[in-house]
């Protein structure tokens, strides 16, 4: 990737991680906005870096500028219960399907403290038999949480997976930290 102008600034392609309410996090840019966000890994900073060196072998880790550093901003304030829904950050999608980028866009209008199900996203794209597809969309969100899939829920509001480390659990904490709570749930935390 090469460097490319926004507005005045000039941005470098790059990744970095940081740190959260609920662990070290990581986000990588690039020219048209953000390529993919990652939730912490299970087994601390050091699996985290691997995994974004895994998914983005070309980018430098660097320290985030301009934008990137205002979606850090925005994501470390999220996860410490600020009530944004991340619909300022700008993602690159061009390496999304179209099908996927359809499902994230409704995702991204859940707003913190609220949730929806795999059922009520497909019945919205037109067809209820896509739940399942959903789900799927859900479980490889390249973006979480600016695409917020932990605010989407298997049917009867139940946590269904989550492919962040931690897996449910994270979600349920991720959800407690918004304030939600799916079917009256008291918090777990």
């Amino acid at each position: 990737m090469n460097a490319a102008s926004i507005g005045s600034d000039i941005i470098e392609p790059g990744f970095a991680l940081f740190d959260t309410a609920i662990g070290i996090c990581a986000l990588a840019w690039g020219p048209r906005g953000l390529v993919g966000v990652q939730l912490p890994e299970d087994n601390g900073e050091a699996a985290t870096r691997a995994r974004m060196r895994r998914r983005f072998p070309e980018l430098p880790e660097s320290e985030p500028t301009g934008s990137a550093q205002q979606a850090v901003a925005a994501i470390q304030a999220l996860l410490q219960g600020a009530a944004d829904d991340l619909r300022h950050i700008v993602l690159d999608m061009s390496q999304v399907s179209e099908f996927h980028q359809r499902i994230y866009a409704i995702a991204r209008r859940i707003p913190p403290g609220q949730t929806r199900t795999y059922g009520e996203i497909a019945a919205e794209l037109g067809d209820k038999g896509l739940s399942r597809a959903v789900g799927q969309a859900m479980g490889h969100n390249p973006f979480a949480p600016v695409v917020p899939c932990h605010r989407v829920l298997a049917a009867g509001n139940k946590p269904g997976g989550f492919s962040a480390g931690g897996g449910a659990l994270t979600k349920l904490r991720m959800l407690d930290i918004e304030g939600a709570r799916p079917n009256g749930m008291a918090s777990l935390f």
